[in-house]
């Protein structure tokens, strides 16, 4: 299969997947999540045990692309309802693909480029890159990986980001539990290929299975709790506040929030 928004690798047991929008920021776009779906049904279906997820040029992601948000507001509400869902299928796939999955983050890594790069078994990241989800300073809402986050660094920790929307430096993150591991600069991709190599040296049934038993013993309240980030992720696309907050975003200017 061809790729265009994304490059995929095989080499040996591991699988390299690189976002490869360099000039959007590797923003994800509808097409690139189409793209991820296909790279990741090929890797499914390889003899690959590992899978490395990165980005091209200086910035790891910088989340949904927000020209392709603006666009969907004026999608009636079944169209931004299935909008939602196919966003919240890609991170869930990320979460439970049956292979491990090791981010190599650099640069930065915000709203939903956080929530890919924070949904694989382990998150390397470089010392000076970023994270956070900045959806509530565009008028938007972390809904759909607001589950994710939760589980991951708890309730209290989970409301200081998502309702701050601060960046967060790589070190802070580690400590919270988002990035597994911080590598000094320069060493990125080598570290990501030293573990994966690792990681593939192990029996790939163990390691699948594992990631079964975990996933299974959050699945039901992961599926309820996904499904509200849906339809709260297409409410607030139909908010004069979310229309205000992207056209503020693109056109450089501060919002002036309506309260609707």
């Amino acid at each position: 299969m061809s790729y265009t928004l994304i490059q995929l690798a095989l080499d040996g047991y591991v699988a390299t997947l690189t976002l490869h929008r360099p000039e959007k920021r590797n923003a994800i776009s509808d097409h690139m999540m189409d793209e991820l779906h296909g790279a990741l049904d090929e890797i499914e279906g390889s003899t690959t045990r590992v899978v490395i997820l990165t980005g091209a040029g200086p910035v790891f992601c910088a989340g949904m692309d927000l020209a392709y948000l603006r666009d969907a507001s004026e999608q009636s509400i079944e169209e931004v309802r299935h909008d939602a869902r196919k966003i919240a299928r890609l991170f869930n796939r990320i979460n439970s693909f049956p292979k491990p999955m090791v981010a190599a983050v650099q640069g930065a890594a915000l709203a939903g480029g956080c929530g890919l790069a924070t949904l694989c078994d382990f998150t390397l990241a470089e010392p000076n890159t970023q994270f956070g989800y900045p959806e509530v300073r565009v008028g938007f809402i972390p809904a759909i990986i607001s589950s994710f986050v939760m589980r991951q660094i708890g309730e209290k920790r989970a409301r200081e980001l998502l309702l701050s929307g601060r960046p967060v430096a790589a070190e802070e993150a580690r400590a919270l539990g988002l990035v597994t591991e911080v590598v000094p600069a320069g060493k990125l991709m080598a570290r990501a290929r030293e573990l994966a190599d690792t990681l593939a040296t192990m029996s790939p049934t163990a390691l699948s299975r594992t990631k079964r038993l975990l996933l299974k013993m959050q699945e039901a309240s992961l599926e309820r709790d996904i499904a509200l980030g849906v339809e709260a992720s297409a409410e607030m696309r139909g908010t004069a506040d979310f229309r205000e907050g992207v056209a503020a975003f693109l056109e450089k200017r501060q919002p002036v929030w309506t309260g609707h």
